[in-house]
């Protein structure tokens, strides 16, 4: 017994989306959470470490320290190992994880841990 078809254009076009919509809401279920952690590792440096709550790192992506002017003090990216070193700035400041849209995370220095 064969079971024949009939697609028409309309119909391929609404398979198409709804394959193209189940892959989409699929994609958001596996998505993951920015997270990045700063410590102070003495008086004068401060180390960060950013990844992703499916405990992927984050190499590369940018971590800028900036002033509560908003300049730029230390503009930086996660080395290999997913962190970066910096020293403490003088004034006062936050850390800026920015992996892309929706994935930002930002660290006042008040929530840093003293070593």
């Amino acid at each position: 017994m064969t079971v024949s078809r009939n697609l028409t254009p309309l119909r391929l076009l609404g398979s198409a989306l709804a394959l193209a919509l189940g892959a989409g809401f699929s994609a958001q279920a596996l998505a993951h959470n920015p997270m990045c952690e700063c410590k102070a590792i003495d008086a004068e440096q401060i180390q960060c470490t950013g990844g992703f709550s499916d405990g992927s790192g984050a190499p590369g992506v940018t971590l800028d320290v900036i002033g509560y002017d908003e300049t730029i003090l230390v503009p930086g990216k996660l080395g290999a190992d997913s962190t970066l070193t910096f020293k403490k700035p003088g004034s006062e400041f936050y850390v800026l994880f920015d992996a892309g849209p929706g994935h930002v995370v930002e660290i006042d220095q008040a929530d840093i841990e003293a070593p």
